[in-house]
């Protein structure tokens, strides 16, 4: 049978298909399915920056009457957050007790700050390695995006400098030269980058004139700037890579792998289906692979990648013109 193994932030893999940081991994019974239906590992959800502050901030004020009122006013109510930080380390030991799985625990803050000691409990939990999620909008005017990495990289190296275990950083989309940052994640000390964050983007209620929230499961189309940016990143970096965002079926596994991705989140997917679904992506991956007589999913990695693809004109500014005028009117009866 031909090997779908892979190597993803120091852990050894059977396969590359990783379920993702989202609620799959808050219920015992449902990790048991997942590795049931043949996950290796499991991104549990972020314990996030906010949250962590919120709690530090209660805890001080039982001690300490004074606390600043306006300051917890800007922070969001802490039953927002499904998991207290708390619960969520005695989640991940239960996991790491009761399972084989490789753990990723997952942490989502910006700002440098005390907060990234919980890196630490994470790892004393029993993570294998440890996502940071670098979610942030630029919102002000006087922080240039000059500022806003170099206090990215400060936060990754207070994280990789607290924990012994791999640190891989999810971004979004959004920066002035993405290779060139994942080139300053890597002299930072992350050892994986993960492609992409999804952004979830409020609307408006005009009536009532309120910021309406509500959660969209992805699409199997947010996969192509995933695979566009894996593309142009993966020839240029040494550290690990992961596909997150779009992946639905057992083609998306293939199209992130010949983009240069060691491993591929999927959440929607299984959120859709049912943690059964993940034996469908594998099994269906390990088909296309042996269809095309691959000896390995090592050999077919990074095929279509941006120095190895037979059009790397694809990537670049070139196609955009061919792109924007593939599309024709049809004609009228």
């Amino acid at each position: 049978m031909t090997s779908l193994a892979t190597r993803y932030l120091g852990l050894e893999l059977a396969h590359p298909i990783v379920p993702g940081a989202s609620p799959l991994a808050d219920d015992i019974d449902q990790v048991l399915r997942l590795e049931d239906a043949g996950a290796g590992a499991i991104v549990m959800r972020s314990v996030f920056e906010e949250q962590i502050v919120l709690e530090q901030m209660a805890a001080h004020r039982l001690y300490d009457g004074h606390v600043d009122a306006e300051a917890s006013s800007v922070l969001p109510d802490t039953n927002v957050f499904a998991l207290g930080v708390d619960a969520y380390l005695e989640q991940l030991h239960r996991i790491r007790q009761r399972t084989s799985l490789r753990v990723i625990g997952s942490l989502n803050g910006v700002t440098p700050g005390g907060w990234t000691g919980t890196a630490r409990r994470i790892e004393q939990a029993g993570a294998h390695a440890l996502e940071l999620n670098l979610y942030s909008l630029p919102g002000d005017a006087r922080l240039s995006a000059s500022d806003m990495e170099q206090q990215q990289l400060h936060t990754v190296r207070e994280v990789v400098g607290a924990v012994s275990v791999p640190v891989a950083a999810k971004l979004s989309p959004f920066y002035s030269s993405l290779p060139n940052f994942v080139q300053a994640l890597e002299d930072s000390g992350a050892k994986g980058v993960v492609l992409f964050n999804r952004l979830y983007q409020a609307d408006i209620d005009p009536v009532r004139l309120e910021a309406v929230r509500s959660l969209h499961l992805s699409t199997p189309e947010e996969l192509l700037l995933r695979i566009r940016w894996l593309a142009m990143v993966s020839p240029q970096a040494r550290l690990d890579l992961a596909a997150t965002g779009g992946v639905h079926a057992p083609l998306d596994v293939v199209k992130a792998i010949m983009a240069g991705a060691h491993a591929v989140q999927v959440v929607s997917a299984l959120l859709r289906h049912g943690a059964h679904y993940l034996r469908s992506l594998v099994d269906g991956l390990r088909h296309f692979v042996e269809e095309q007589e691959y000896p390995s999913l090592a050999a077919m990695r990074g095929n279509m990648n941006r120095a190895r693809s037979p059009d790397p004109s694809a990537y670049e500014r070139s196609e955009y013109a061919q792109i924007l005028n593939s599309w024709h009117r049809p004609l009228r009866p």
